[in-house]
């Protein structure tokens, strides 16, 4: 079955197979932030830096981790204890985590959800396969409906296409695929009419993606007696954009109809700069904001 992000809740055991570290770090975070919304324990298995990636990702997004943390509702399982965790037999593992979601009731949340980085499953001193790991966390989320929901990640950086191929099929529940472009280096996730999101980085090799992206949101407000005038872009996750691109968003924008403006959002000051040197400060068809586009995502607009 396909889920939609924000339909993950409790009794649910998710996989996802991310298109790229942007699109991990997307769906982590999304995981992570409606868990706690609904008044969820979060619990992150950490490897290879992948807490770094979602607390990043969850700032970039407008959802600061500091809180979540302070308090204990996000808890982090560091590298040690993570792979300490694969090595220990799958009955301590099943009471651990047990007890940990009976704690987390204790404590006063409505649940637990577990997620994070699991490679270290195909080492060699691991106690069990990753699919043995896998049918151990399905019958702890079946053995706590109520109150235990799990999205398992399997990315092409630390799996191989063989053990993703194994664990896809032992999924009966996919997070849906939301990107509209993903090379690996740059992310596309349209939000809703002339909105979408951006993370990574633009170069001579997307560069193109961007400006027929521009192109079809401009279409489609035009096309939409209720679309807004502004054309929007999240650049919050935009880490480095090279000369030649940044002109071509300022050529961009003064290409629109004198009602409609390209409206950067969350630029990070390192790419605001070269957008400046490119002219951004005088084309009056481009504007910036600080906050994120106000705007529906598809998903929820097509319910």
């Amino acid at each position: 079955m396909i889920k939609l992000a924000d339909d993950v809740s409790s009794g649910d055991h998710v996989c996802a197979i991310p298109d790229s570290v942007e699109h991990l770090g997307e769906i982590s975070s999304g995981f992570v932030v409606h868990g706690l919304a609904r008044g969820e324990k979060i619990f992150f298995f950490d490897d290879d830096g992948a807490a770094d990636g979602l607390l990043r990702r969850m700032a970039e997004d407008g959802h600061d981790p500091e809180e979540p943390l302070r308090v204990g509702q996000l808890e982090i399982v560091p590298e040690e204890g993570t792979r300490l965790t694969f090595r220990t037999p799958l009955a301590d593992i099943h009471a651990g985590i047990t007890g940990e979601v009976l704690r987390a009731l204790d404590e006063g949340w409505a649940g637990a959800r577990i997620t994070g980085q699991v490679h270290a499953a195909l080492d060699p001193g691991a106690s069990g396969t990753l699919p043995e790991y896998d049918g151990l966390l399905a019958r702890l989320v079946r053995e706590n409906p109520d109150t235990l929901t799990a999205l398992c990640t399997f990315d092409h950086v630390h799996f191989p296409d063989e053990s993703i191929d194994i664990m896809r099929a032992l999924h009966r529940d996919h997070l849906a695929a939301t990107g509209a472009y993903d090379d690996g280096l740059l992310r596309i996730v349209r939000l809703g009419i002339g909105h979408a999101r951006l993370a990574g980085e633009i170069d001579h090799s997307n560069r193109p993606k961007i400006t027929t992206l521009l192109h079809q949101a401009l279409d489609a407000t035009l096309r939409s007696a209720d679309a807004p005038t502004d054309i929007g872009l999240d650049m919050a996750s935009v880490r480095f954009v090279d000369v030649a691109s940044a002109v071509a968003l300022v050529h961009a924008a003064e290409s629109f109809p004198s009602t409609h403006r390209l409206v950067l959002h969350r630029v990070r000051p390192r790419v605001q700069r070269i957008l400046d040197r490119c002219g951004a400060a005088f084309s009056p068809q481009l504007a910036f904001d600080d906050e994120p586009p106000r705007t529906v995502p598809p998903s929820k607009s097509a319910r």
